[in-house]
């Protein structure tokens, strides 16, 4: 998925372009405005602009000497719009929840990299920390194959390739602690879909 732009990746054109801006703002904008922000011409957005005050999914508004538009949230395909838009956030709540059904629950899961920054397109690697509990064995196959369904089910929801950095619960606050360039990434930007924070991974492990 392209989650930079989800809206114009689903629906191409002149439409996609311009539905991805309305969906990002509750203010009323002119044609001009409109076009600027949607980088398509003027003409090109007065050719599609009556289509979609005709579907519903875009009020129009005359404010001498200009018309207004603004997307319908009352509309049922423009709450589709909506949710495109916020496919983000609904992906990283979705994969996070995906853990809840794994019979061995890992500690946390750590999404990181181009998804955690929100510029993950449809090229983008989705990768993870996934923290295995210290009672569980690194070789132990029931939690390898729990971990392989909740990467399968993570690639189903965003469409995108994922990868997986295993460590366990004792060894994380090491790693977190560290120098290492990529541990410090993590850090920076790394959202927390499942189990415990950054900042309780790196709190002492009492016995």
């Amino acid at each position: 998925m392209d989650f930079v732009h989800p809206v114009r990746a689903v629906i191409p054109g002149v439409q996609g372009r311009v539905l991805a801006v309305l969906a990002e703002t509750t203010a009323d904008l002119n044609l001009r405005t409109l076009a600027r922000l949607a980088g398509v011409s003027v003409a090109q957005a007065s050719r599609v602009m009556p289509d979609l005050v005709e579907l519903g999914l875009v009020e129009r508004h005359e404010v001498p000497p200009s018309s207004q538009f603004r997307l319908n949230h009352e509309n049922v395909a423009a709450q589709a719009i909506l949710d495109l838009a916020r496919s983000r956030d609904t992906a990283m709540h979705r994969i996070g929840f995906a853990a809840n059904s794994l019979s061995v629950p890992p500690v946390s899961i750590i999404v990181f990299g181009s998804l955690a920054r929100g510029e993950a397109d449809s090229q983008s690697d989705l990768d993870a920390v996934v923290v295995r509990p210290d009672e569980t064995a690194e070789d132990d196959d029931a939690w390898a194959a729990e971990v392989e369904r909740w990467r399968s089910e993570a690639r189903a929801i965003t469409g995108n390739r994922v990868e997986v950095i295993e460590v366990s619960h004792h060894e994380v606050r090491a790693r977190l602690d560290g120098n290492a360039t990529l541990w410090r990434d993590i850090v920076r930007d790394g959202v927390t879909v499942y189990g415990l924070t950054i900042d309780e991974l790196v709190e002492p492990v009492h016995a």
